[in-house]
């Protein structure tokens, strides 16, 4: 079941996106940044303000009184952004993904936005190739990729991110 995500969902999101993303759990799956990040990809406060803010909105895939999946969207002017999609490594590859993105869709055309907005590390064409089989284009634009103490960066190559988008009306 996809609903909105509360507060009382924090503890349960964090673990299960740095989970997707980080250390070598990740890895069980096809979409782990472990092999080019190192560090925590979101920590407690982080959700915490991001559900704060009315104007985000993260979505989440209950199975079983488990969070497996969410993904957060964000009103940015007239369109969606879309982030942090998350699929628990080992239910990946099993539809839920599309259901997140199907999700986020429906939410962007009850705000009245027309355009789905995303930025996905360059580096990785595994992913990039998902978003573009869903109907993802790539806008040719690019933003540096943040530094700090919670990306630590392991790739020998620079990391930048690649700005995606989809219209969707």
């Amino acid at each position: 079941m996809i609903t909105k995500a509360l507060l009382e969902d924090v503890s349960s999101l964090n673990k299960l996106i740095n989970s997707a993303y980080r250390g070598e759990y990740s890895k069980k799956g096809w979409t782990t940044e472990a092999n080019l990040l190192e560090g925590s990809r979101t920590n407690e406060s982080e959700l915490i303000e991001i559900l704060h803010d009315s104007k985000n909105t993260i979505l989440k895939f209950t199975e079983n009184d488990r969070i497996n999946a969410c993904v957060l969207l964000v009103e940015k002017e007239q369109q969606l952004y879309l982030g942090m999609l998350t699929v628990s490594p080992e239910l990946q590859n099993s539809g839920i993904g599309k259901k997140l993105l199907y999700n986020a869709e429906t939410h962007a055309k009850a705000l009245g936005l027309k355009t789905i907005v995303m930025t996905v590390i360059s580096a990785r064409d595994e992913l990039i190739a998902w978003y573009k089989r869903h109907g993802y284009i790539d806008t040719g634009a690019r933003e540096a990729f943040p530094v700090g103490d919670i990306h630590i960066s392991i790739s020998e190559q620079p990391l930048e991110f690649m700005v995606l988008k989809k219209n969707i009306i």
